[in-house]
């Protein structure tokens, strides 16, 4: 076992004084030979001959204790015995500072490496060299900890940032098929009340930011119904109050039923939706209010709905300049037109269109061009509508266009495909990227309600298989496919 700092010390001071002991020794030898030679030369009569053999073995002496003795120059030097206090006191101050490592290290032993230590010495002097490694890391690591902490906060407080913009620039929308309170549905709301067809969605309007739907009856109580038509609507106004408080905000008037009880059925319908605080687009008392959007600003993200139709029994319809009528886009010059303004107003903007034909799974090409043209003038989002069934999705330039949302509370045809349907749910966000979620819906007797997992998976596979460049997962989450 080596000995301790305090032994070596020690030691170290004791061979320092044997030095110190020789040299004195060495020095009263070469004096006491002086004075002996001296005393001999006063008797014999010999003197210079004892002083040279007496300066021949003072030259003998250590030539460090001469050079000591004897300088060069004027300059002091400081007496051994004076150095030798100075460097005892540095040693004992270096002995201090040893001392206090060794009661820190608790009487533990310094090992030779390689020597053998026994499990107890070993675990000791880890203890030992770690307390010291960690009162010597302790400041840096303080500094350390706080750093990281700093780090630490500076990052939650960017990603509660980000999370808190994102929440606040992002929007949930949903997007339903054609809705009427005539004939049977009618008959059946009398009877089970105008809540009935919304007992199945539960809150999934009310708790969006944005609900839209394709109203395709005229809501009055008078009027003149329409002339050679196959359907004929006319819907209860109580049907409104009721479709305001399931969270429905904006219908899309432009279709080929608005105007089934003519002109007073339709003023009458702007009257009814503004008393339930239901906005609406695509038709108006005029020109430039059936072709204006309407804008809402959520989550600090400014949105223009407009819609447009391409399904119209005549063309007196059309709205014009001082009479009332529906924004058609037989001609699209006009709907772009409105499109590439509110494009210059808004975040985003959304178009529901009314096209195609009846009872096609398939959207035909004035669909497809409609719908490019439209994208092409700024709109972030089509949703289209009229045919009655599901038809497919695409991806243009980034944005989605939903074919055709079938239908949402309506008389139930003989046509199977009339009986499935869809909420199409988007989220979009403030640079008008949006992402589209499809979730399927029976389409009963004027109430939509929820598939189950294994219907919803059938429908679902049904919609990709008629969609363009699209992949709709299990849960209905819509994906591109380049």
């Amino acid at each position: 076992m080596l000995p301790s700092r305090t032994e070596r010390s020690k030691a170290a001071k004791k061979k320092k004084q044997r030095k110190r002991t020789q040299k004195w020794i060495t020095i009263n030898m070469v004096l006491v030979l002086l004075v002996a030679g001296y005393m001999i030369a006063i008797r014999t009569g010999n003197m210079p001959w004892i002083l040279n053999n007496s300066q021949d073995q003072a030259d003998m002496v250590d030539q460090s204790n001469v050079s000591n003795l004897a300088p060069e120059s004027n300059e002091q030097i400081p007496d051994d015995t004076e150095q030798d206090i100075a460097d005892d006191k540095e040693q004992e101050a270096a002995n201090d500072k040893e001392q206090k490592v060794d009661d820190q290290q608790q009487g533990s032993e310094e090992q030779a490496p390689g020597e053998p230590q026994d499990e107890g010495q070993k675990r000791e002097q880890e203890s030992t060299t770690q307390e010291e490694q960690d009162l010597i890391n302790e400041p840096d690591q303080k500094l350390d900890d706080e750093s990281n902490k700093s780090d630490e906060t500076k990052e939650a407080a960017k990603e509660e940032e980000l999370i808190n913009t994102s929440a606040k620039e992002s929007i949930t929308m949903h997007f339903a098929g054609d809705v009427q309170f005539s004939g049977k549905v009618e008959d059946l709301l009398l009877k089970k009340g105008f809540d009935y067809p919304y007992q199945h969605l539960g809150s999934l309007f009310t708790n969006d930011d944005l609900t839209f739907i394709n109203l395709e009856t005229p809501v009055t109580t008078g009027g003149v119904a329409a002339q050679d038509k196959s359907f004929v609507y006319k819907s209860s106004p109580k049907a409104l109050k009721s479709l305001a408080e399931a969270g429905v905000d904006v219908v899309n008037l432009a279709n080929n039923h608005i105007l089934d009880q003519g002109v007073q059925g339709l003023t009458d319908t702007l009257t009814h939706l503004k008393s339930n605080k239901l906005s609406y687009v695509g038709a108006g008392l005029n020109r430039k209010e059936a072709y204006s959007p309407v804008y809402y600003e959520k989550n600090g993200i400014k949105i223009a709905l407009l819609g447009f139709t391409r399904v119209i029994p005549e063309a007196s319809w059309r709205a014009e300049a001082g009479k009332p009528g529906v924004a058609d886009a037989y001609n699209s010059t006009e709907a772009v037109k409105a499109i590439k303004q509110a494009h210059k107003q808004a975040d985003l903007v959304i178009v529901m269109a009314h096209w195609g034909k009846e009872r096609h799974t398939t959207p035909d090409e004035n669909q497809k061009k409609l719908g490019y043209e439209f994208i092409d003038a700024g709109a972030d989002l089509v949703i289209g509508g009229h045919p009655h069934v599901l038809q497919g999705l695409e991806s243009y330039k980034g944005k989605w266009i939903a074919y055709s949302t079938g239908n949402f509370i309506f008389s139930r045809s003989a046509t199977a495909e009339t009986w499935k349907t869809a909420i199409f749910e988007a989220t979009c966000q403030k640079d008008g990227k949006c992402g589209i979620k499809v979730l399927p819906y029976h389409a009963e007797l004027a109430q939509p309600v929820p598939m189950d997992k294994k219907e919803g998976a059938a429908l679902l596979r049904e919609i990709q298989n008629r969609s363009f460049g699209a992949k709709i997962s299990e849960d209905g989450t819509v994906t591109s496919i380049k």
